[in-house]
């Protein structure tokens, strides 16, 4: 498998969290020296969060130069249909990238890196591209295009007539840039109706859950439920904002339990690999972009600051400068997950299959991005002094550092290059979905915010 493929197979694992047993209800303990795993039926809030989100600022010259940075990623991977590669000189994207693609351009517009024109110009390509993009079975997005042709494709990026299936957490992901456009952006509201009115939402919700699809060993679609503590809240908040029934989906306490680690009781999935035949990975990005784009709600506001502390805290007890995710990397295996926790260990790295990448360690440039424009403390800031030299000026972001080598991640990729962009962005103008027109550069905030609770209610 080559970097590319490994990729977009990857990407898709993420959020490919499967249900394949019902074991509902079943809890089990694991005990370790490290840590003690204990399962919670309710959320508890417990740590007092003492770290505010920034207010809105300016960026200074220096923050503007890596977001320009940020943006070369997108003006060297454009398509003429106005698709981007999800990998630098790659020519496929999944779902989940093209919505980093349209964050990044909404980033780039608000930045002042891109003008009013060109921004509706590119806005409006793509659009138009994705209104003719063909369905799974007629019925919601691939997961998997060809950025030239536009075309269904395997992860081999070899063109596939009836698809390989849907992502309901790529779906969710892309209904966030489509809320904002809807709501900033009017111009582009035809065409987002003309491109979700086609989209059969009711097939990847059962019961309040997300579920994809997939053709399993005889070619058969099979309905898989998808999402994890994080990423599954995340991704509801956007199908909710439609009037779809994601209850289950935005709750955090049906499978919910803590563990220990060093002191901080973090949340995760209770749903154990070894029965649902999928991982519990803890990692940064969604509590990341929750916060950049809505703000958090009550409890992902907790979630987010005990996964960020965890982090911090493995620092000052081992000197090892921690932000971990999900990342590509730039030898075989291709895409590993960074994690404060999965699979019954704290700090665990592993392949999509879950074998052991501990090798591949890495301090994550799109998570130190995140955290630091997030909360801009003394440790974010240690970790961007880290990551700001992690770039090809030509090219954009690198991946990360890799913490065993000490040497650059090189991959790079529109999600790292979109994230980037968007964590800049929420600090010069805060949270991205948000009721305010367009920000003018140089004039953040304060516009009034849609904050989503996991119930669904706005404050």
């Amino acid at each position: 498998m080559t970097f590319t493929q490994g990729l977009l197979r990857a990407r898709s694992h993420i959020v490919f969290l499967l249900g394949l047993v019902a074991a509902f209800g079943t809890v089990i303990a694991l005990e370790r020296a490290e840590f003690k795993q204990t399962p919670v039926p309710a959320i508890v809030i417990e740590e007092t969060a003492d770290l505010a989100m920034g207010q809105p600022s300016p960026l200074s010259d220096t923050e503007m130069a890596w977001a320009r940075i940020a943006w070369t990623y997108f003006e060297n991977n454009l398509q003429e249909n106005g698709l981007v590669n999800s990998v630098d000189g790659y020519t496929a994207t999944t779902l989940w990238d093209t919505a980093s693609y349209m964050m990044a351009l909404i980033s780039a517009h608000r930045l002042g890196i891109l003008g009013e024109a060109p921004f509706h110009d590119r806005m409006g390509t793509l659009l138009e591209t994705m209104e003719k993009l063909p369905l799974f079975e007629g019925t919601l997005p691939n997961k998997s295009y060809n950025t030239v042709t536009g075309a269904m494709v395997d992860y081999d990026n070899q063109p596939t007539q009836r698809g390989i299936g849907w992502s309901a957490i790529d779906i969710g992901r892309l209904l966030t840039p489509m809320n904002i456009l809807i709501w900033n952006y009017p111009q582009h509201t035809p065409r987002v109706a003309a491109i979700l009115s086609a989209w059969d939402f009711q097939a990847l919700i059962r019961k309040g859950s997300l579920y994809g699809a997939a053709l399993d060993d005889n070619d058969q679609t099979i309905f898989l439920q998808e999402g994890r503590v994080g990423y599954e809240q995340y991704a509801a908040k956007s199908l909710a904002l439609m009037g779809l029934d994601v209850s289950r989906a935005l709750s955090y306490t049906e499978f919910l339990s803590f563990v220990d680690v060093f002191g901080i009781q973090v949340p995760h999935d209770s749903r154990d690999p070894e029965i649902y035949h999928a991982h519990n990975y803890v990692v940064s990005e969604p509590f990341i972009l929750d916060a950049l784009e809505y703000g958090w709600d009550e409890t992902s506001r907790e979630f987010a600051y005990r996964v960020f502390k965890a982090q911090e805290r493995r620092y000052l007890e081992t000197g090892t400068l921690t932000a971990v995710s999900e990342d590509n990397i730039d030898t075989a295996p291709w895409f590993v997950y960074n994690t404060v926790f999965t699979d019954g260990e704290i700090w665990n790295c592993i392949t999509e299959d879950g074998k052991d990448a501990s090798a591949f360690k890495s301090l994550s440039t799109k998570a130190a991005f995140g955290w630091h424009c997030i909360y801009d403390t003394d440790y974010t800031r240690l970790l961007m002094a880290a990551v700001e030299g992690l770039n090809n000026p030509e090219k954009g972001w690198f991946s990360g550092l890799y913490e065993k080598q000490g040497v650059p991640n090189r991959a790079i990729t529109c999600n790292t290059n979109a994230i980037v962009l968007e964590s800049l962005c929420r600090k010069h103008a805060g949270q991205l979905v948000a009721i305010h027109g367009p920000v003018d550069a140089g004039k953040p905030g304060p516009h009034r915010t849609v904050r989503l609770h996991p119930e669904g209610e706005t404050p």
